[in-house]
C-alpha cells in the first residue's frame, strides 16, 4: 500500500469516526460517503472547466464575475454534461460551501444552500443521457434528520465541521494515473461494513473474496466485453473484476436496496467509470429482472444467503427457469440466483458465485436443479470450499461455484478445492491471505490448462470425473471428493510404559524422602 493511499484512508476514517458522535456508524456512512462524493464531483467539474477555459485565459472560479459569464457558463455546462454527465456552477463547488460555512472565522448557516446544491446537481442532468445515472443520488443525505442534531444549529454545526475537515484533504484528482481516492472510498465502505453487523453483507463483499471471484472469471482474458453482478451491492465486485483485466467495456448490475444502489453508482463514478459505461438498476433481480435478453462475458455475485423469494408458479414459464422443470424453494433462493446468472451468461463466458454450503447437497428441487446443471447442461466447472466466518454478519461456511457453458477439455471433469483450512484469523474474522488466494487461482489455472497433475493436490484439490459425481448421486459435498483426514501419530506403547515406570520410580523416591523427614520430626507420614 502506498504511503499516500494509507494516509488518505486514515484521514477519511478519522473524520468519520470522530465527527459522527453518537450517530450509528451505518447512518453516518451515508453522510460521509455522500459528502466525499460531492467533493469529488466538485473537483472534477473545476478541473474540467479550467481545462476548456484555459485557451481564453479564464478559470472556472473567476467566471461568475466575467462580463460574458452566462455565455461561458452555458458552453461549459453543455460540454460538462456530455463529458462528466453533470454540471455545477462555481458558487456550488464544495470548496465554496466549505468556505461559506466558516466565513469570517465564525460558523455560518449553510444547510439551506447545501440542500439546494445537491438538488441542483441531480437537476442539471435532467433531459440528458446521464439523467438515470445521477437521479436521486443524494436522497440518503437527509439534511433535516434529527440524527444530525436536535436543533437546526446543531445540524448545521456538524455539517460545517465535516465539510471543513474534508476541504483540507487533497484528493489529487489531477493525477489521472492514480485511483487512490477510489480505493480510499472502497476502504471506507469496507470499514463501515465491518462494523455494521448483519446488514453488512447487503452491500459489501470482503475484498479477498472479491479478488478470488474476479480472478476466476478473468482467467486467460485481457479484455472483457461486459461484466454483470445481479446483486451488485456497492459495486465492489464489478470494480474488482475491472482490476484484473486491461479493459472492461460495460459494467452491469442490479440492486434492490435503494441506499446501496445509490452507493454503487457513486462508487462507479468515484472509480472514474464513465456514466455511459455502467448500467446499474434498482429492482428485485429475481422478481423483476432489468437486463432482459442481455448476456454477459463475466458474471460474479455474492447473493444474500438462502434468501426468501416468491417462487411463484408463474416463473415456471420464465426463460430463466423453464428448462429446469422445477423452481428453487421459496425459503431458499440460492439456486434461483444461479439459474438467473446461467441464463445471462455468454456462451464463451465464465460465472462465479458465492453460496452457502447447503447448495452442494440439499435435495428435493435443489437436488434436481443441481443434477440438471451437471448432467444435462454440463456447465459446472469448479467447486471451491471457503473458510467459515469470512463474511461480515455471518459465520456459516460458504463455497464458490464456477460455471461455464463451453468447457472444452474440462468437459468430462469438475475441479474440487477445499480451501476451508487456509486462512488467517484477524480479531474475530477469518481472512484469506495473499498466498491462500494464489493457491486457489493457481490450482484453478492448472485445471483450465488441462495440467491435471498440478491441479491435483493431496488434501487440497481433486479433479473428479463426471462419473464419480454421478456415483455420488450429484451430491457435491466437498469431503466426498477431497480427503482432508489427517491420521493421528501411532502411540508407542512401549515408550509410554517405560515413561510410566520411570515416573513411578521417581514417585517412590519422593515418598521415601518425605517419610524420612517425617521420622526425623517425630510425626506420622501423610501416607
Amino acid at each position: 500500500m502506498t504511503e499516500q493511499k494509507q494516509q488518505l484512508e486514515t484521514q477519511l476514517w478519522n473524520i468519520a469516526n470522530t465527527l459522527r458522535g453518537k450517530m450509528d456508524a451505518d447512518d453516518f456512512r451515508d453522510y460521509i460517503l455522500g459528502f466525499i462524493f460531492y467533493k469529488y464531483l466538485s473537483r472534477k467539474m473545476e478541473l474540467y472547466a479550467n481545462e476548456i477555459l484555459e485557451p481564453d485565459n479564464l478559470t472556472f472560479e473567476a467566471l461568475e464575475n466575467h462580463a460574458q459569464a452566462d455565455e461561458y457558463l452555458d458552453a461549459v455546462k453543455g460540454a460538462a454534461l456530455d463529458k462528466l454527465g453533470y454540471f455545477l456552477k462555481p458558487s456550488e463547488l464544495f470548496s465554496e460551501l466549505a468556505k461559506r460555512g466558516n466565513s469570517g472565522g465564525k460558523e455560518q448557516f449553510i444547510l439551506g444552500d447545501l440542500g439546494k446544491v445537491l438538488t441542483s446537481i441531480e437537476q442539471s442532468t435532467m433531459g440528458s443521457e446521464s439523467e438515470e445515472d445521477f437521479g436521486n443520488l443524494f436522497e440518503d443525505l437527509d439534511l433535516t434528520s434529527s440524527k444530525l442534531g436536535k436543533s437546526e444549529n446543531d445540524k448545521n454545526g456538524l455539517i460545517v465541521k465535516v465539510l471543513s475537515h474534508l476541504d483540507l484533504i487533497d484528493f489529487d484528482l489531477e493525477n489521472t494515473e492514480s485511483d487512490v481516492l477510489g480505493d480510499a472510498y472502497e476502504y471506507l465502505i469496507g470499514k463501515f461494513a465491518s462494523g455494521a453487523g448483519k446488514t453488512a453483507g447487503e452491500f459489501y463483499t470482503p475484498q479477498q473474496v472479491s479478488s478470488v471471484l474476479a480472478q476466476l472469471v478473468t482467467v486467460g482474458k485481457e479484455k472483457l466485453r461486459s461484466v454483470y453482478d445481479p446483486t451488485c451491492g456497492s459495486g465492489s465486485l464489478l470494480l474488482r473484476v475491472a482490476k484484473e483485466v486491461k479493459e472492461v467495456v460495460g459494467f452491469y448490475g442490479q440492486e434492490m436496496n435503494p441506499t446501496t444502489y445509490n452507493l454503487c453508482r457513486m462508487n462507479m463514478i468515484m472509480h472514474d467509470v464513465h456514466y455511459k459505461k455502467f448500467d446499474i438498476k434498482n429492482e428485485d433481480t429475481l422478481e423483476r429482472p432489468q437486463h432482459l435478453d442481455q448476456t454477459f462475458e463475466a458474471i460474479v455475485a455474492n447473493p444474500p444467503f438462502s434468501a426468501k423469494w416468491s417462487a411463484s408458479p408463474l416463473f415456471i414459464s420464465d426463460d430463466r427457469f423453464s428448462n429446469y422443470g422445477k423452481l428453487a424453494p421459496s425459503s431458499k433462493a440460492d439456486f434461483a440466483f444461479v439459474q438467473h446468472m446461467v441464463h445471462h451468461l455468454d456462451d464463451n463466458g465464465t460465472m462465479a458465485v458465492v453460496l452457502p454450503h447447503g447448495v452442494l447437497f440439499r435435495g428435493a428441487a435443489e437436488g434436481h436443479i443441481r443434477k440438471y446443471l451437471i448432467k444435462d447442461c454440463n456447465y459446472l466447472d469448479a467447486v471451491i470450499g471457503l473458510p467459515a466466518n469470512i463474511f461480515y454478519g455471518t459465520n456459516i461456511p460458504t463455497c464458490i461455484l464456477v460455471l461455464r457453458k463451453k468447457r472444452d477439455s474440462q468437459s468430462e471433469k469438475v475441479l474440487f478445492i477445499d480451501a476451508s483450512q487456509h486462512f488467517e484469523k484477524v480479531k474475530t474474522q477469518n481472512m484469506l491471505r495473499a498466498e491462500d488466494i494464489d493457491k486457489i487461482i493457481t490450482t484453478y489455472g492448472a485445471y483450465r490448462n488441462s495440467e491435471w497433475e498440478e491441479a491435483e493436490i493431496e488434501k487440497y484439490s481433486h479433479v473428479a470425473a463426471l462419473e464419480e459425481i454421478a456415483e455420488n448421486d450429484y451430491n457435491l459435498n466437498i469431503p466426498r471428493y477431497v480427503d482432508t483426514f489427517e491420521e493421528e501419530e501411532p502411540v508407542d506403547l512401549a515408550a509410554v510404559s517405560k515413561e510410566l515406570k520411570e515416573m513411578a520410580g521417581d514417585l517412590a523416591k519422593t515418598d521415601a524422602s518425605i517419610a524420612a523427614y517425617c521420622k526425623e520430626l517425630g510425626i506420622e507420614p501423610p501416607f
